[in-house]
């Protein structure tokens, strides 16, 4: 995909109930600020839109009496177009974007249950990932159909900046979020920004600098280098999906899924 860095389209997505917070800043921020570099900005404020983040039967149009297969019927539903409105409109906007921008407090050193919820109902088989019917090409990693596409993790969190380095107790920012970035973007065919994060939040209480950094990083959402996850398909994995051993040898972990 080649970028129009004034004319691309980017979805932010937030989670945090209170507008008046400094999750509540920052979107409001780095919305105006992506505004002015030219970009079309679609939104979706979780906890503003209510949203919904239980699958439920009702999801997949089946009928009660129907052992619920989630995946499955979830891709039956996407693919004749019975899903929730709720549902359909989410994914219309992600498909809508060349970025995405998914923004939330570290909550037990995860996601808001609100954002996972979204995440579970949206990226259904046949849409996030799968197989084509037609090929049986497997539509994930560097096959998936969101390839092409940016995604860049704003958190803020209560550590110390050290707690989230190389050496920190609550384990490296990146690896952390590994099952987001990696077994979420990644998977779907995103590329991968190093996520940006806000440590002792909970003790800021100027935001010029927080401007400045925010800003800077989302001036280079369409430029900055990205995670060098490997791919799936292309010789560096066994068909057991385990990293072939002439890669990385002796070493282990999640930091052998890009380039050594």
């Amino acid at each position: 995909m080649q970028y129009d860095d004034t004319r691309s389209t980017v979805l932010w997505l937030s989670a945090h109930p209170e507008p008046r917070s400094l999750n509540g800043s920052l979107r409001t921020i780095g919305i105006e600020h992506l505004r002015t570099l030219g970009h079309a900005v679609v939104e979706s404020d979780l906890y503003a839109m209510e949203w919904d983040p239980v699958v439920r039967p009702r999801d997949a149009s089946i009928h009660s009496s129907d052992r619920f297969r989630i995946s499955a019927y979830s891709r039956a539903a996407h693919l004749a177009g019975t899903q929730p409105d709720a549902i359909v409109r989410e994914q219309e906007k992600l498909r809508r974007a060349d970025a995405l921008v998914i923004q939330f407090p570290l909550w037990w050193y995860g996601m808001p249950a609100i954002l996972k919820g979204w995440f579970d109902r949206v990226f259904v088989s046949g849409f996030a990932f799968g197989t084509d019917e037609t090929t049986g090409r497997r539509l994930r990693f560097e096959q998936g159909p969101f390839t092409g596409k940016r995604a860049l993790v704003i958190t803020t969190l209560g550590d110390r900046p050290h707690a989230i380095g190389p050496r920190g107790k609550s384990g490296e920012l990146s690896e952390l979020l590994f099952g987001l970035l990696h077994g979420t973007f990644a998977y779907t065919g995103m590329s991968v920004l190093e996520p940006f994060a806000i440590s002792s939040a909970d003790r800021i209480d100027d935001l010029t600098p927080i401007r400045s950094r925010l800003t800077d990083r989302l001036g280079e959402l369409f430029t900055a280098p990205t995670i060098p996850y490997r791919p799936q398909f292309t010789g560096e994995y066994t068909t057991d999906w385990e990293l072939a051993p002439h890669l990385c040898p002796g070493e282990h972990g999640l930091r052998i899924h890009t380039a050594c």
